[in-house]
């Protein structure tokens, strides 16, 4: 789907007709709040975004209830830290679309992401 917002072409993905929200509020209220989780050996995992015309790839375990998620980014490092979904909403990949959400993503333990990683590395 192409939209023109502010006479510029952006497109979004589509799911079976509609515009894929990146955190609808089912999801949102199912994230634990910041730092609920760090006492958690190995916390669950919400939620992944990714971009579909690069490598990086965003997984949610804690978000603010407005911006801020804590999770594990696999870009150039893999590492634990914070971002914001606002960013996500406005980051575009090398081909110009948009970061998505994996909407057949079930919630898991961080210790199986990082294993799936280190699988693909």
């Amino acid at each position: 789907m192409v939209l023109d917002v502010h006479s510029r072409r952006v497109f979004r993905p589509r799911k079976r007709g509609t515009i894929i929200e990146l955190l609808p509020k089912a999801l949102r209220e199912q994230l634990p709040p910041l730092y609920s989780q760090e006492a958690v050996a190995d916390p669950l995992v919400i939620c992944k975004f990714f971009t579909p015309d690069a490598q990086w790839t965003w997984y949610a375990l804690e978000f603010d209830g407005d911006d801020v998620f804590f999770g594990w980014v696999v870009g150039l490092e893999q590492e634990l830290g914070y971002f914001l979904l606002s960013e996500l909403t406005r980051a575009r990949g090398p081909l110009g679309l948009p970061i998505e959400r994996d909407v057949h993503f079930s919630p898991t333990r961080l210790s199986q992401v990082k294993l799936f990683h280190q699988r693909r590395s």
